[in-house]
């Protein structure tokens, strides 16, 4: 228990950094942006949303997995400092080389995403891509080394400059303009909205760059093995597809409303800004899932390298369900008094936010069950499986978005038949390759409690009907129960645990 412990640390660690910040910054934020700034323009905060689906695919390609790579083959501690220079001098000729050949071509970039009359946008866009890019390997270094503190320590500095940006665009610039502030009066254009929140991110990110060059400049020498970069492409670039597929699994909802919903292009932009606010809520279980996965990755490869006892795999996978499951339960169960985070022009969605969080659980799983062709260099299973999974999104979504009554709903059952799909093929496949003991029984049965106990709260709901308060209390009861459930049947693992 002591090793599964040691996860736990720094996962609760990488999640201060990627939920709890993320946390603070949906509740700063997702409000702002939905009852004030964009307050009766969902399509600008459309706009947003789709052009952050585009930032996270093109990372995939000037990435190219390269912090993976890294994972694998700087594992010892003999070998990391040669895997980091070798990785590093890779990702920054690539990244200048792409960074320049789509800055030549950013008006027809820009017209075939259809911002033609706002280059702009994609200007600042492709910046923060190649600005995080140079940022993904330092990042992995810290994780492979364990120093989440410092990884934390960044990851919160750059959110709070980002906020503290958008802060500066949104607010300031306009009161100093209203004082007739020439500095302001320069700067601040009020149509400018949403190239702003670009702007900020831009800003934030290239700080943070700034703070990680000490990782490139303590490498001595700072050398390129031809050899080892080879192999580091060859481990990684079996991994780029699944990375395509899975951002396309997770974000292209927001841009397929916006090409599919219907004709009117003003009106997708809407639907899919009102679709994404929504999303935000179940944003906080993939946050959490995001965490664990920052943990658990290196955790693995440094556990495999350590010791040959598979059933730390096991214990963590089911660790993670139920902590998903307590998670599903506190947001359904209190979503009454936090949908409040949104305008009341972006809740009518809100009826996918229980679809998302248990796609999401599931997509947990997919990364604990996906984790043995990783540790036994079968990176093409990654490929495989993903993009199985993104032939299943993009067919719900093309089949169902155009029919009005199902619309934003669409993208939520892709996701969850994707993620539920991809969980269990990495399961299967994984059975006779790589055979690790899951206690797949244990697992079932508390995402089928959860999900019967989310069943009871709807009940509660509808016997408490205009009584808010009332129905709380009653959700904050079967809350205290399934948690009750989990100790009787966990008591042993968790005293373990705890010792």
């Amino acid at each position: 228990m002591s090793v599964l412990k040691k996860l736990a640390g720094e996962t609760a660690i990488y999640g201060l950094s990627s939920i709890l910040t993320r946390l603070v910054t949906w509740i700063l934020l997702t409000p702002y942006f939905t009852g004030r700034a964009f307050k009766d323009t969902p399509g600008e905060y459309g706009q947003i949303n789709d052009l952050y689906f585009w930032i996270a695919l093109l990372l995939v390609f000037t990435t190219y997995r390269m912090e993976t790579a890294f994972f694998r083959f700087g594992r010892k501690q003999e070998d990391l400092n040669a895997a980091f220079s070798t990785a590093s001098r890779s990702l920054l000729l690539s990244t200048a080389l792409i960074t320049l050949l789509l800055l030549a071509f950013l008006q027809p970039l820009a017209a075939a995403l259809r911002y033609g009359d706002r280059p702009d946008y994609v200007f600042w866009f492709l910046l923060i891509v190649a600005v995080d890019t140079l940022t993904a390997l330092p990042f992995a270094r810290l994780r492979l080394e364990s120093r989440p503190l410092r990884f934390a320590f960044l990851k919160i500095t750059g959110i709070a400059l980002n906020i503290a940006f958008i802060f500066f665009f949104f607010e300031l610039c306009p009161w100093m303009q209203r004082k007739g502030w020439a500095f302001a009066e320069a700067i601040y254009r009020p149509e400018n909205k949403v190239a702003y929140v670009f702007i900020s991110n831009f800003l934030a990110s290239a700080t943070v760059l700034l703070l990680l060059l000490p990782q490139y400049w303590r490498i001595r020498p700072f050398a390129f093995d031809a050899a080892l970069w080879r192999k580091m492409m060859l481990y990684a670039l079996p991994l780029i597809p699944a990375g395509i597929a899975a951002i396309i699994n997770q974000l292209v909802g927001v841009p397929m409303i916006k090409e599919l919903a219907s004709p009117d292009l003003k009106q997708n932009l809407a639907l899919a800004g009102i679709y994404a606010a929504a999303t935000k809520f179940a944003v906080m279980m993939n946050l959490f899932t995001q965490a664990y996965n920052y943990a658990a990755e290196p955790f693995f490869f440094r556990h495999s390298g350590q010791s040959d006892d598979k059933r730390v795999y096991g214990q963590a996978a089911l660790a993670f369900t139920l902590v998903g499951c307590i998670a599903f339960l506190g947001i359904m169960f209190y979503i009454d008094i936090i949908q409040y985070l949104l305008g009341k022009n972006y809740r009518e969605a809100l009826g996918v936010v229980p679809i998302l969080l248990i796609a999401n659980l599931f997509l947990g799983l997919y990364y604990n069950f996906s984790i043995w062709f990783k540790l036994a260099d079968r990176t093409r299973f990654a490929s495989y499986i993903a993009l199985s999974g993104m032939a299943i999104t993009l067919t719900v979504n093309i089949w169902l978005i155009p029919n009005p009554n199902v619309s934003y709903y669409a993208p939520a059952w892709a996701s969850l038949g994707c993620y539920g799909f991809m969980a269990l093929a990495a399961w299967y496949t994984g059975r006779k390759r790589y055979p690790i003991p899951y206690p797949l029984g244990r697992i079932g049965l508390y995402i089928a409690l959860s999900l019967g106990f989310y069943a009871l709260g709807l009940g509660v709901e509808q016997l408490t009907v205009g009584n808010l308060w009332g129905g709380l209390a009653g959700k904050t009861g079967l809350l205290l129960s399934f948690l009750g459930i989990v100790f009787l049947l966990e008591r042993r693992r968790i005293r373990a645990f705890l010792k």
